[in-house]
C-alpha cells in the first residue's frame, strides 16, 4: 500500500495562480526613477495631501472638496490611461466606479456641511433623526 503524499502546510514562497489587475504596469518604462514610473498614484496622493493641508490651515470646506477631488482624479486617470501602476487595484470598471462614487460623496458631504451649507441635503438630518438627534 502506497503512502499518501505529504504536503507542507507552509505558505509557498512564490504565489501562483493570481494575475495583476489590467493596467497595473508602470506608467513609464524602467529607465525612469520609481517615483516617475508611478506618477498617477503620486498625483492623487499629492492632491489629497494638499486638501489635508488646506483643512489644517483653517478652510474646512475647500480642503475637504480638494480631498474629494483626489479620488475623482484617480478615477479619471484610471479610465483614460492604459497603464497606471499602483493606482490599479481591481478591474478598470471597479476602480473607476469606486473612486468616482467615493469622490462624489466626499464633495457632496463637504458642500452640505454645517455651518452655511452650499447645498441643502435632507438625508443627513433624516438619518440623525433616526437616532433622536434630528430637528
Amino acid at each position: 500500500m502506497a503512502s499518501p503524499v505529504r504536503r507542507s502546510r507552509r505558505r509557498p514562497v512564490r504565489t501562483t495562480g493570481t494575475y495583476p489587475p489590467e493596467g497595473s504596469h508602470s506608467a513609464l518604462g524602467r529607465g525612469h526613477p520609481a517615483a516617475a514610473r508611478q506618477w498617477p498614484i503620486l498625483a492623487v496622493l499629492v492632491v489629497a495631501a494638499i486638501g489635508v493641508a488646506v483643512v489644517e490651515f483653517g478652510s474646512f470646506r475647500a480642503g475637504t472638496i480638494t480631498v474629494g477631488v483626489a479620488p475623482l482624479l484617480g478615477a479619471l486617470l484610471r479610465f483614460a490611461l492604459p497603464d497606471v501602476g499602483l493606482l490599479a487595484v481591481r478591474s478598470r470598471w471597479t476602480d473607476v466606479t469606486l473612486m468616482g462614487v467615493l469622490g462624489v460623496l466626499i464633495v457632496l458631504l463637504a458642500l452640505a456641511a454645517q455651518p452655511d451649507p452650499v447645498i441643502q441635503w435632507q438625508l443627513p438630518s433624516h438619518v440623525s433623526s433616526w437616532f433622536g438627534r434630528g430637528d
